[in-house]
């Protein structure tokens, strides 16, 4: 008996590993701490771009604009991001370790036309293993240094000295 209620509670542990769902987490200098999965984005507001890899092909993404993202944490935004709001930056932190930055006021559309996008789909389906499941796209760079892979953190900071 000791062994079968064993063999369960093990079955039960690594089955809920096996079915975690990849996530992304808002944090910092935010009103509400996120922590969003794919079920999650497919429910908020989409947006497309279209991006070229380092071999000139074209991609269609799709995803989330960052803005709508960072609006749902409470992240100041539009009409308060002035004075010394637009000393905020967001850091992009991806699962290898690689970090980007942005200050909000470029990622804000009352500042740019550019819409920045969180994308879990590209060319139609999931983002390949090795790049998502959650992309970071941003059109209109020439390098594609901050169109970031496997994305798992937004950090919201306030640049103070």
């Amino acid at each position: 008996m000791k062994r079968l209620l064993t063999l369960f509670f093990c079955l039960a542990f690594v089955t809920s590993l096996a079915q975690k769902i990849p996530s992304i987490t808002i944090r910092g200098e935010v009103l509400k701490e996120l922590e969003l999965n794919a079920p999650d984005l497919l429910r908020m507001e989409r947006a497309s771009a279209i991006l070229k890899d380092r071999e000139g092909t074209s991609h269609q993404y799709e995803g989330v604009p960052v803005t709508r993202i960072l609006d749902s944490a409470g992240v100041t935004l539009g009409k308060q991001l002035r004075g010394e709001n637009l000393t905020k930056y967001l850091l992009v932190k991806c699962a290898d370790g690689y970090e980007v930055l942005f200050s909000l006021a470029e990622l804000d559309s009352s500042f740019s036309d550019r819409v920045v996008i969180l994308a879990d789909q590209m060319d139609g389906k999931a983002i390949p293993e090795g790049r998502g499941p959650f992309r970071l796209i941003v059109p209109g760079e020439k390098a594609l240094a901050r169109s970031s892979f496997e994305v798992v953190a937004f950090v919201v900071g306030f640049a103070r000295d």
